[in-house]
This record gives C-alpha cells, sequence and structure tokens, in this order.
C-alpha cells in the first residue's frame, strides 16, 4: 500500500511557505513527545524558543514531536502562529497562539513519518513535505505510553511521576493488586536500590509515593536525593520489577525474595540498600 501524503490532510488553501517546521527531539532532559501530552504551557514555550537565530522568521509553526522509540515518527503538535518576534537569541523570544482552525482535530492524534538527515530541526515545510507521510492517526489524543507489561518496565522516576499524576488507568490496574519485588538503578553510576511492596500496600500504591516523596521515605535514597538534587533523582533512577505476586502471597515470601535480590544485586555493599 503507498504511503498517504501528509499534504492531502492539509486544508484547502494552506500555503506550506507561510511554514516552520519545528521537529522537536530531546533536550537532555526531556523527550517532547512527553511534553506534548503532558504540559500544554511548557509545549507552548517549546515552540516559544529562539536559538541564535530567527528561524521561526514565518508566519505559522508547524510542530512536530519526535517519538521516544523510532526518531523518524513524529506526533503532530499542532500549527501556532507566530504574533510576535523579539530579537534576543537563547530565550522565549516568540509569542505563539495555537491555530486550532489549521488541523486542530489532528493534535496529539497524528503520527507522521518522516525521515530527517542532518542536525537542523527548524526547516522550511516545502522542502520537507514531499518526503511527510502519514503513519496513522489516534481514535484518542496521545497521553503516554501504554503499560508495557511487567517484565517490561523500565522507566525514570520523571516518567513515573506523569503516569500517577494522571493515575493512568491501564497502569494503575496492572500494579495497585500486586506485591512484588523491584528495583530502582542509577543510570550513571549503576549503584541500586532494591525494594518491595506487602502487606496491603500494592506496587502502585508504593511507586505512588517515589512520585509524591522522590526517595519513599528510604535511608540510602534520602542521602542520595539531598547529595544529587531532585533533577538528578528524577532523570537518573530507573524503575523495573524483579517479581511479582498476587495480593494473597504470603509477606514472608516477598521478604524472602527482597533478601535474595538484595544479595544478588549488592544492593547493599554496592548500592544503596541501608538493611
Amino acid at each position: 500500500m503507498r504511503p498517504i501524503p501528509l499534504a492531502s490532510l492539509l486544508p484547502s488553501g494552506f500555503d506550506p511557505k507561510t511554514c516552520k517546521l519545528h521537529c522537536a527531539v530531546f533536550n537532555g532532559e526531556n523527550y517532547p513527545i512527553d511534553v506534548l501530552a503532558n504540559d500544554p504551557a511548557e509545549w507552548q514555550r517549546w515552540n516559544s524558543w529562539r536559538a541564535e537565530k530567527n528561524d521561526f522568521n514565518r508566519q505559522f509553526i508547524f510542530a512536530l514531536a519526535q517519538d521516544r522509540h523510532d526518531p523518524t515518527l513524529w506526533l503532530f503538535g499542532g500549527t501556532w502562529e507566530v504574533t510576535g518576534r523579539r530579537p534576543e537569541p537563547r530565550t522565549y523570544s516568540y509569542d505563539v497562539v495555537p491555530r486550532d482552525d489549521l488541523m486542530g482535530p489532528f493534535v496529539r492524534r497524528l503520527y507522521i513519518r518522516l525521515h530527517l538527515a542532518g542536525r537542523q530541526r527548524r526547516r522550511t515545510m516545502e522542502s520537507c513535505l514531499d518526503e511527510m507521510t502519514v503513519s496513522s492517526i489516534l481514535e484518542e489524543a496521545f497521553v503516554g505510553d501504554p503499560f508495557p507489561g511487567h517484565d517490561r518496565i523500565n522507566h525514570t522516576l520523571a516518567d513515573l511521576q506523569i503516569i500517577v499524576s494522571q493515575q493512568r488507568p491501564d497502569w494503575r490496574i496492572a500494579l495497585e493488586h500486586m506485591k512484588g519485588v523491584y528495583v530502582i538503578h542509577d543510570q550513571t553510576t549503576g549503584a541500586r536500590y532494591v525494594g518491595s511492596a506487602y502487606g496491603d500496600t500494592g506496587i502502585w500504591q508504593r511507586w505512588s509515593t517515589y512520585a509524591a516523596t522522590l526517595h519513599g521515605n528510604n535511608v540510602g535514597l534520602k542521602e542520595l536525593v539531598l547529595d544529587k538534587g531532585d533533577d538528578y533523582f528524577r532523570m537518573n533512577m530507573k524503575f523495573a520489577l524483579l517479581e511479582f505476586w498476587s495480593m494473597r502471597t504470603d509477606d514472608a515470601h516477598v521478604l524472602q525474595r527482597e533478601s535474595y535480590w538484595k544479595e544478588v544485586l549488592h544492593a547493599r555493599s554496592l548500592g544503596h540498600n541501608k538493611n
């Protein structure tokens, strides 16, 4: 089947020469697709940022957020009209407003395929339009990656904070009635912390505590937060499940397995566990 050109979806009379593409990519802290899905005000700021050059020098910005997993896949982030420009570089020098009349129903629903060569992420739209095709159109607006399965969780604390704040039903249903042993690993140092959810506390409730406090009231993790700071902790500490069971599982078994994993992963001698 031949791909559907993006041009076939553009409004009648829309001139791509009035538009600049903004192909937003990971900025070292946040993935643009997460910002688009979860923080409209911050996404607007992403589209008002001026670098050294006056890149957004046309009437409109056609905004795209790169997918986390496929660099050739982009989620449509709206058409923005530039209503004001200031000359100051490396700050929010553009005034932008969303134009919902220009493909508004496709925001956070339209996935576009574009193989973007080079490092320039702000392009004239007409230079790329022939290469832009429709990959898919979601029935509902994108709110984040779906629950991947208990054995495929590998998410940062920042990811979990978004999931918990949204009370994502797929995640909550999968985790709230499960006991388990989990590991939190530092992507920079490799140091680990092993913990568990048992008693009346399911994994969802336990991890919600981390989302609220960062450290989950654990002594070793509190020390790390104090030493490295909140932003380091949010971006570098990743969560994964080592084992998981129904709430009928005896707590003694959960605690035995937690102790086993602490030994296997050297979480006491080389990690952040203090007991």
